[in-house]
């Protein structure tokens, strides 16, 4: 990833700021590059504000008959709660029934990392995957499943560290609860 120097510059002057407040010393050797560090990887972590969903679908896009059940499961995401910027984590299910397209297996694998980086809630991730994909693929429909750890509950707060959230969120044939069966069947 190609980081922009100006914002570089400038959110490193906010983290050598952040870094004194806590009482740091911000020449101590180990803290030197730290604030240039921090800001390289926060625009890394968030790099999916930079980047096009539709477009990486629409990049593998193929005329296809079949109009079974996709999933590509287990996809491992990180992401960054909006509430304490503390990683979240975990993995997505999703599945889709083509209506005449289909995508490159790994375009869906993208697509939950695009929204992934980007400060999120568990809710709106499930659901801007599962709009990506209906919009963009318009296929008959489309269900998302995600299961994290967040670290905002496990480090602070009520310090619950085994504690998962699953959130789901579909469309179209899902509705019908045999299809969301078949699908919850197939992901364990």
């Amino acid at each position: 990833m190609k980081f922009d120097s100006e914002k570089t510059t400038s959110m490193a002057s906010h983290y050598t700021e952040i870094i004194k407040t806590l009482g740091e010393d911000v020449n101590r050797e180990g803290l030197l590059k730290t604030p240039e560090r921090v800001a390289k990887a926060m625009q890394y972590l968030t790099q999916g504000y930079n980047q096009d969903p539709e477009q990486i679908l629409l990049g593998a896009l193929f005329k296809e008959k079949y109009r079974q059940m996709v999933i590509v499961k287990e996809i491992d995401f990180y992401s960054l709660c909006e509430h304490h910027m503390l990683p979240f984590f975990g993995k997505a299910h999703v599945a889709y029934i083509p209506d005449g397209y289909i995508t490159g297996l790994s375009k869906i694998a993208r697509v939950v990392d695009v929204f992934a980086r980007r400060l999120q809630v568990q809710e709106r991730l499930t659901t801007q995957i599962k709009e990506s994909i209906q919009n963009t693929l318009k296929p008959l429909g489309v269900m998302v499943v995600i299961e994290a750890q967040h670290m905002c509950m496990q480090m602070r707060g009520v310090e619950k560290q085994r504690s998962i959230t699953t959130t789901s969120d579909f469309t179209g044939v899902f509705n019908q609860a045999k299809t969301r069966e078949e699908f919850i069947n197939l992901i364990k």
